[in-house]
């Protein structure tokens, strides 16, 4: 190599670097009241409060998973915030009801996972639901999927989820009509032109490889894979290339701080109460700053999403161990999404696969 080519490959990688840098510390501005995290907090805590308070903080985390639905209030007037909310209330305990049914047939789990992810992104894009778009619906169908249940409990862990929800859905009436005296509503915006690229094709890809992140963590037997799909689920909605790296390059960085983070909790005498504390301050920090800084809100996202998910079983294991899982589910499912991304934002990809599948579905 010539050393006007060795100095031009050595600038180039210096700007490349310093562009990487400025996504990684570049703050969003943000008008989110205090407020919102408050309710946020307290529609996904509420149900661990009144969990611990019966001994039962099971019931209260499955119940806290359907709270996430808050987390979709639009800034719109109130009867299409109610109406919406409402709606992803229904999605969130249909897409549990589907997790916990693949369940008890394990080798229709991937399948199922594909449907819903392929079904609840579609639904997503057509009626333009904004962020976290169809991450919470997933998640809850993968936690679903590996709930340790039997087919009698089936109705009562859905009653657990809808329960939930609707508690969400009231804190959400009652925030909203509190939050619409002070800030005046934004208009409803018009629904995004449903293109088969946008709302068909899009939505394919995203669900084969969620599909295929589950499949591979079940073909490794990683223990309790849930949290690969939705590791590739988030890494592979970003609008870009570019912003699907970023978002890669962000919860990795993220998660491996929030799993030291997550580390040191588990190593506390925590209780049932101590734990639902948490959790609701994890999620009021998260609220906080997740509009402003991706990668710093992911340090706080990943000891709640592991409390969620592992709470139940606390103390029953080592935190070291749960620790290293999790960190290898998340390399893996971000490797998949970041894949994943390239091949959605890929021209030849698109021409390849686009065409058979408008064939195969001439009238979407």
């Amino acid at each position: 190599m010539k050393p006007d080519q060795h100095a031009g490959l050595l600038q180039r990688l210096q700007a490349m670097l310093r562009e990487e840098l400025r996504q990684l510390t570049l703050v969003q501005s943000s008008d989110r009241v205090w407020q919102m995290p408050f309710a946020a907090a307290l529609a996904s805590g509420f149900p661990l409060l009144v969990g611990a308070y019966f001994g039962r903080l099971d019931y209260g985390l499955i119940s806290s998973l359907g709270g996430m639905v808050f987390l979709y209030l639009p800034g719109t007037p109130l009867y299409h915030r109610m109406i919406l909310v409402m709606a992803c209330a229904f999605g969130m305990a249909a897409s549990f009801t589907l997790g916990v049914m693949s369940h008890f047939f394990p080798p229709l789990m991937v399948p199922a996972l594909i449907f819903t992810t392929i079904l609840v992104t579609m639904v997503c894009r057509f009626y333009g639901l904004g962020p976290p778009g169809s991450l919470f619906f997933i998640m809850a169908a993968s936690l679903g999927a590996y709930s340790p249940t039997d087919a009698g409990q089936l109705p009562l862990m859905v009653g657990l989820i809808t329960m939930g929800s609707l508690q969400a859905c009231l804190i959400a009436f009652f925030y909203s009509v509190y939050i619409v005296r002070r800030q005046t509503p934004k208009p409803v915006p018009p629904l995004p032109a449903p293109s088969f690229d946008f709302v068909v094709f899009d939505s394919v890809v995203i669900g084969v490889f969620v599909g295929i992140a589950l499949a591979l963590a079940q073909a490794l037997q990683l223990e309790r894979a849930y949290w690969v799909p939705v590791s590739c689920l988030a890494v592979i909605q970003g609008a870009s290339l570019r912003a699907v790296w970023t978002r890669q390059l962000h919860r990795v960085l993220g998660t491996s701080l929030g799993l030291l983070l997550a580390w040191g909790l588990l190593l506390l005498p925590l209780n049932e109460w101590t734990l639902a504390l948490i959790m609701m301050a994890l999620s009021f920090i998260i609220e906080s700053i997740v509009v402003r800084h991706y990668a710093l809100a992911t340090v706080f996202i990943t000891p709640l999403t592991l409390l969620i998910a592992e709470a139940a079983t606390f103390g029953q294991g080592v935190p070291a161990v749960l620790i290293q899982a999790r960190f290898v589910d998340t390399l893996l499912g971000c490797f998949i999404g970041l894949v994943g991304g390239m091949c959605l934002h890929s021209g030849r990809f698109r021409e390849m696969v686009g065409k058979p599948l408008r064939r195969l579905i001439p009238g979407a």
